[in-house]
């Protein structure tokens, strides 16, 4: 991402809260009720699990073991890097992803970032990487593989659009201040909690730590 962790913090929750208006209409919408990490347990699917781990750090995205992995599970460990500027396109980005912003082309008015080109990751100051560590183990015969890649493709293209999404409203964020972002995130949740008739929450700093989709 071509922002600093600081800047990333301020992006990511304004970029939740705009996701949360966007995705709502009527009656239905996204509540965010608590922010922390949970365990759930499906009694249909006892031997499911998905977990999914996040490392953010100030670099181009070429630390090796973020996650501290054993050396079993970096034999196992499939890598793959995903690019906010890729144009490539699959089922789960055309069913999930609402930003069409070509990156390739945009350029901030207010910071001067971008275009992003080919190799854009080495070049860009500051600069830093989201290091997402997926596990999913669907052990059921016929569908348990079908599946996992169902899943990695789905989280894979959620990953691609709200960190897209950072960027692109770079414009709209640059410059808030932490209490003003959540303000904004107030103001927010208080519109649609309106419109769903609850009462309305507010996230903590450590609610944003807790932010495991991103």
């Amino acid at each position: 991402m071509p922002m600093s962790l600081e800047e990333y913090q301020v992006a990511q929750m304004y970029m939740v809260a705009k996701m949360q208006q966007q995705n709502s209409n009527g009656d239905e919408g996204v509540d965010v009720l608590e922010n922390r990490p949970f365990e759930h347990d499906c009694p249909y699917f006892t031997k499911f699990s998905l977990t999914i781990e996040t490392v953010h750090k100030a670099d181009n995205g070429r630390s090796d073991n973020v996650h501290n992995l054993s050396e079993e599970q970096l034999a196992a460990r499939q890598v793959e890097v995903l690019d906010i500027a890729s144009t490539a396109r699959d089922y789960w980005s055309y069913a999930i992803a609402s930003n069409n912003v070509d990156f390739s082309k945009f350029k901030s008015k207010r910071t001067g970032r971008g275009p992003l080109s080919e190799g854009w990751q080495d070049r860009c100051n500051p600069v830093m990487t989201a290091y997402k560590l997926v596990t999913i183990d669907a052990p059921y015969w016929g569908f348990g593989y079908r599946l996992e890649q169902a899943l990695l493709a789905g989280e894979r293209a959620l990953f691609l659009e709200s960190h897209r999404n950072c960027f692109g409203w770079i414009d709209e964020w640059f410059g808030v201040t932490m209490q003003q972002i959540r303000e904004i995130e107030q103001q927010s949740g208080s519109s649609l909690n309106e419109r769903l008739g609850k009462p309305t929450s507010m996230t903590t700093k450590e609610g944003f730590e807790s932010r495991c989709f991103l």
